[in-house]
């Protein structure tokens, strides 16, 4: 039993000292040759402890002191939302709330020539929430049936769509690294997007590699709808007033508007399908949040909508065309 007790202790800090020397040259100084030695020295220090100290148990708690001390030199880290931005994220979306009126600040709708290529454009818009008539699921598949990128769309009455993709918020220069994501490289954002912008330059317009992007219409209270509307609404305006961080795990692109369906009585229950986003609609089918009754191959095909959003491209009705044929939308075409 001691022995497997010293094991135990033993993962532990090779578990601490792995995290913390990530953390190190992840968060650390920018200047590489400096991150990589305080990397070094925090892992001599820890080696130090162990092998010098005794007996055993003080040694243990000396290594923890040093990873106590460097988590909190990390959790001191402030997210901001003053840095030089990539033009896709420069602006921040915010709402003003006035009854059952909404008005929405920086909803984006980049004009695309190609995925790098566009001008940036931004507008207001004014929702009623009592207007409200759908909630859709948009996947976006690029590397295999595990791994999506989900976003969530609302849809008013005549025919308005406003969609909420959670992503990282880049800086200049900057690209997206799964690892660099469980640290604090990025901070959290909420593209809050035209269908024409955030839909469109995934089906029309990424190449490489080429994306295939599908839409569910959700199947649930259209009360729920709404409390889930202005859930993501009083996410964006949090954000605007405190940043946060972006995580790869704990708050993404699926787990955050998981994180958000709690506002409703009855949301799904987390499941492994939610971490591995590409299940997310096979899952919400298998509880009855998509098209109950069609079988989800079926589903699943009728849902896929790149021919259509090729066919629609600068169409000012592209939301509508996109839908025509998906089971749960009752959409005919012209």
């Amino acid at each position: 039993m001691r022995l497997l007790g010293h094991l135990l202790i033993g993962v532990v800090l090779l578990a601490a000292a792995a995290w913390g020397s990530a953390a190190l040259w992840f968060d650390g100084p920018a200047a590489r040759p400096l991150a990589g030695l305080l990397v070094a020295a925090y892992i001599l220090a820890t080696l130090a402890v162990l092998i010098r100290i005794r007996p055993m148990r003080h040694a243990y708690a000396g290594a923890l002191i040093l990873f106590a001390v460097l988590l909190g030199w990390w959790l001191s880290i402030a997210p901001s939302n003053d840095r030089d931005w990539q033009p896709e994220v420069a602006r921040l979306a915010y709402a003003e709330i006035d009854g059952d009126r909404v008005t929405v600040r920086n909803i984006r709708n980049f004009d695309y020539r190609s995925e790098t290529d566009f001008t940036p454009a931004w507008y207001d818009k004014t929702f009623d929430v009592s207007k409200l008539e759908s909630a859709d699921l948009v996947a976006v598949y690029w590397m295999g049936p595990a791994i999506a990128h989900t976003i969530l769309s609302f849809g008013f009455e005549g025919g308005d769509h406003i969609a909420f993709s959670i992503e990282t918020r880049k800086e200049a220069g900057e690209a997206y690294s799964t690892v660099k994501g469980f640290f604090k490289q990025y901070e959290l954002y909420y593209v809050v997007a035209d269908e024409r912008d955030v839909i469109r330059v995934r089906s029309n317009y990424r190449k490489d590699p080429p994306e295939d992007v599908y839409v569910y219409r959700l199947h649930g209270s259209i009360e729920n709808g709404r409390r889930l509307f202005l859930e993501y609404i009083n996410r964006i305006n949090q954000l605007k007033g405190k940043p946060a961080f972006y995580n790869t795990l704990t708050d993404n692109c699926t787990t955050g508007i998981w994180m958000n369906t709690r506002v409703n009585p009855g949301h799904p229950p987390l499941s492994w399908k939610i971490l591995a986003s590409g299940y997310v609609p096979e899952y919400l089918h298998e509880v009855g949040r998509l098209a109950p009754g069609t079988p989800f191959d079926e589903l699943q095909r009728k849902a896929h909508i790149n021919a259509r959003a090729h066919a629609a491209d600068q169409s000012a009705d592209f939301s509508r065309h996109i839908r025509i044929g998906v089971p749960g939308m009752q959409l005919d075409a012209d």
